[in-house]
């Protein structure tokens, strides 16, 4: 992927910040949805402890930054924590997959490995909602924010689709397969081809980044693997493209099956 050229990341709007420990920590405790929240890396004690234990509790990221990061933010008092609020409202996955099988209908899910680009984030989940996804898995690190880019980006597509937010991906495939749902891998070197797979099973489909691809040890959990079959011999798609590929097979397969 060519990183030269890429737009810079934009602020978060002051409305979008919550400042200082205290306020922070009202937060969670209150249930706010938070995107992530932001530690200075240099401090510690009893308060900071109780913030990590409750954003673990919730899956609520956090990233420690140098105090730079947060006078950056251009707020004053910020006490070393700012959480940003989050754009999207995140979901329990056992849930959704609850209410998914209670409707009567075959689940699908598109799970996202470290695919850090939010306008690639963005058209996959507006290729996602067109094609009855019901959610999007993505890990709490190695992701793209879900900010106001990825939900432009998205035509709105990221605040109308479930978006479950886990600790781990490996764990999530390990409640997929719990429930009876099947983990397919998109991968560019396996031997099956996308069309020969059956995709009317309960079914998440994993897609991984374009530099990188599938994390090794969660594409070893994985059920399956296929490939896009292509003509000639370029590297790959653009993972929004092939995803959307994927996905409308995937409906092709449901709705002739109906």
């Amino acid at each position: 992927m060519n990183f030269r050229n890429q737009p810079q990341k934009a602020r978060p709007k002051k409305n979008t910040l919550i400042v200082g420990r205290s306020k922070v920590i009202e937060a969670i405790q209150q249930g706010k949805q938070l995107e992530r929240i932001y530690l200075v890396s240099t401090i510690h004690g009893e308060v900071i402890d109780e913030i990590k234990r409750l954003a673990t509790d919730k899956q609520i990221p956090i990233n420690k930054v140098p105090v730079e990061k947060l006078n950056g933010f251009n707020v004053s008092n910020h006490e070393g924590c700012i959480a940003v609020i989050s754009k999207v409202q995140y979901q329990d996955l056992q849930e959704v997959i609850s209410y998914i099988v209670d409707k009567g209908e075959v689940p699908l899910f598109l799970m996202l490995d470290g695919i850090t680009d939010v306008r690639n984030i963005g058209a996959l989940a507006r290729t996602a909602l067109c094609c009855g996804v019901h959610a999007i898995i993505i890990p709490e690190k190695g992701v793209g924010a879900l900010n106001e880019d990825a939900i432009a980006t998205s035509a709105g597509a990221l605040e109308k689709v479930a978006i479950c937010r886990v600790n781990s991906l490996m764990k999530a495939v390990d409640e997929l397969h719990m429930n009876g749902i099947k983990v397919f891998a998109s991968e560019m070197t396996a031997e099956e081809n996308l069309f020969d797979v059956q995709l009317q099973e309960p079914a998440a489909i994993v897609m991984g980044s374009e530099d990188k691809g599938i994390y090794p040890a969660l594409m070893k959990v994985c059920d399956e693997q296929f490939k896009i079959p292509m003509k000639g011999n370029f590297e790959s798609l653009n993972v929004s493209v092939a995803a959307g590929m994927i996905l409308y097979e995937a409906m092709k397969q449901r709705m002739e099956a109906k």
